[in-house]
């Protein structure tokens, strides 16, 4: 395989990219066209790749079909003066053996075979097409599909036609991409005086370089003298020699399709999803998902636990009349809180429908920062992926924040402390009680009473008394205090832990879908630019 070989082999591969990163993104059309080429050139290679199929074109009244006979040296092209005799395509090889596959993949049944060694026509296929200007429509339409299949062109026409409008409009304006791989003669010849062939030739030259077919040769010849037959073989046997017909065909093939592709795509590089969008709707889902809820029933949760630890124990058991935040929105609960087959839900609230509002709102604004300047299809598909998962993506939020470390568990060692340092002073508030207490209570038992014990004139038992007092409501006010910095830290981290939490749903389930489709499109520029050679 040549170099040019495996350099068309990889544009095909790289338009077969394209064809596949555009599907249901580009507009149709151009798309399906691109596809159809990537196809006809891996069938055209199958089928008996070494063959060079070329086609006479030509108008009624041209002397194609003549042409057609003088060059093969046959007269299997019937000829006729008023009316196109060639009603159905017909495929001339000459060797041993038909291309049976390339001609049933044509769709060419007429076939004839011209027996011959090796000779300057070995590995061609010559076809002669109806012509183009029937009244008949198959003729028409199949012409139309063959120029599509053939790897070289030879157009035939005539002094009194070779400006006509069907052919230039109709053909050759189109085919300006394929100009090195066809050839434009001006049969009939003969009927020209030398000075006005040489006029034709020069205004059909100037014809054809103003429609951008400069690299298509002009020759002349008489079908019915045989002047230029030879030099039209010689050009023949080039072609088939060289084997690059096929490859030029089918390289311009992919270029036509390469640049249709790019058009579709456009010139705007991939936009970028903005920070600001992506903030903006992973704070939103937060927010909708319950988020701040959650951080204040962390700091809540905090509160009332360490308040029940640390405080006094003859007031905290009203802190503990209150329900826990967390435990009420189903958040930090024990194993033994679930049941074994229950899903880790929480109990927040729905979100409203403000909340939803501007949900809608932020990826709103998402796709439209990530679809800017995207072809239409391609923003539509932007659209539908940051909502691909849209019906389930709250649940998600929620088992995410369910799953979420809140951290209310850690931190807690010195509320132990704390509250045994309670449980002294409240011994001791006992104790002064008892000692104050005990004497009359003896005496009126008759038993004998405890010695007063006095410390600055004051009983001992009511230092115990009034220092237990004072001293568990500032320990009560020194925990108070620290539990509020210990609420607020954990807060904090609540929160960060629950962004990882929401950030990480939002990525899978709205920003990686959104990514990869303008990845494709990226993909699909870098495809198209490796197509086009």
């Amino acid at each position: 395989m040549s170099a040019a070989d495996d350099q068309l082999g990889a544009r095909v591969r790289a338009l077969a990219e394209a064809v596949e990163a555009m599907d249901g993104r580009g507009t149709p059309d151009v798309v399906a066209k691109a596809k159809a080429v990537v196809d006809r050139a891996g069938e055209r290679v199958a089928f008996s790749g070494s063959y060079t199929v070329v086609a006479f074109a030509g108008a009624t009244g041209s002397g194609k079909s003549s042409l057609f006979n003088a060059v093969t040296g046959t007269d299997l092209a019937a000829v006729a003066v008023r009316r196109p005799t060639t009603s159905k395509a017909m495929g001339v090889s000459w060797g041993a053996q038909l291309p049976h596959e390339l001609l049933d993949w044509l769709e060419i049944t007429r076939r004839h075979l011209v027996p011959s060694g090796p000779n300057e026509f070995s590995d061609l296929l010559l076809i002669d097409l109806p012509d183009h200007d029937s009244t008949e429509l198959t003729h028409r339409l199949t012409v139309d599909r063959l120029v599509q299949l053939v790897d070289a062109l030879i157009w035939v026409v005539d002094p009194q036609k070779y400006a006509d409008a069907a052919l230039h409009d109709g053909y050759l304006k189109k085919l300006a991409p394929y100009a090195e791989v066809m050839l434009v003669v001006l049969n009939q010849a003969d009927r020209l005086p030398p000075a006005e062939l040489d006029n034709c030739l020069t205004d059909l030259r100037r014809l054809l370089d103003s429609e951008g077919l400069r690299a298509t040769p002009i020759m002349s010849t008489s079908a019915l003298r045989g002047t230029g037959v030879p030099e039209l073989r010689e050009a023949l046997s080039r072609t088939v020699a060289n084997k690059q017909a096929m490859a030029r065909r089918l390289g311009a093939d992919v270029a036509v399709s390469a640049a249709a592709l790019a058009a579709d795509l456009g010139e705007n590089p991939a936009p970028f999803v903005s920070d600001t969008a992506r903030h903006n709707v992973i704070r939103v889902l937060g927010e909708a998902a319950g988020v701040p809820l959650v951080v204040d029933g962390v700091r809540g949760a905090w509160r009332r636990r360490g308040s029940v630890a640390t405080g006094w124990p003859f007031v905290t058991w009203l802190a503990r009349l209150r329900p826990d935040p967390l435990k009420k929105l189903r958040l930090d609960l024990t194993p033994s809180d679930h049941s074994p087959t229950e899903v880790n839900r929480t109990s927040l609230p729905k979100a409203s429908s403000v909340q939803r509002a501007r949900v809608e709102q932020g990826l709103r604004e998402l796709t439209d920062s990530a679809a800017d300047g995207l072809p239409r299809g391609w923003a539509q598909r932007v659209r539908d992926a940051s909502r691909s998962s849209q019906s389930l993506l709250l649940d998600r939020l929620d088992t995410a924040i369910a799953g979420a470390d809140l951290t209310v568990r850690r931190g807690t060692w010195w509320w132990a402390l704390f509250g045994v340092l309670q449980w002294l002073l409240i011994a001791a508030v006992v104790g002064g009680l008892g000692w104050l207490f005990a004497n009359p209570i003896l005496a009126g038992l008759g038993l004998p009473q405890v010695p007063a014990v006095l410390w600055y004139g004051i009983p001992a038992g009511t230092w115990l008394l009034v220092g237990g007092v004072l001293g568990g409501v500032l320990l009560a006010v020194l925990g108070r205090a620290l539990v509020e910095v210990g609420a607020n830290a954990h807060a904090r981290a609540a929160r960060r832990s629950l962004d990882v939490a929401i950030t990480a749903v939002v990525t899978d389930e709205v920003l990686a879908p959104v990514q990869a489709e303008l990845d494709r499109f990226r993909r699909a520029h870098a495809a198209v630019r490796a197509a086009g050679g």
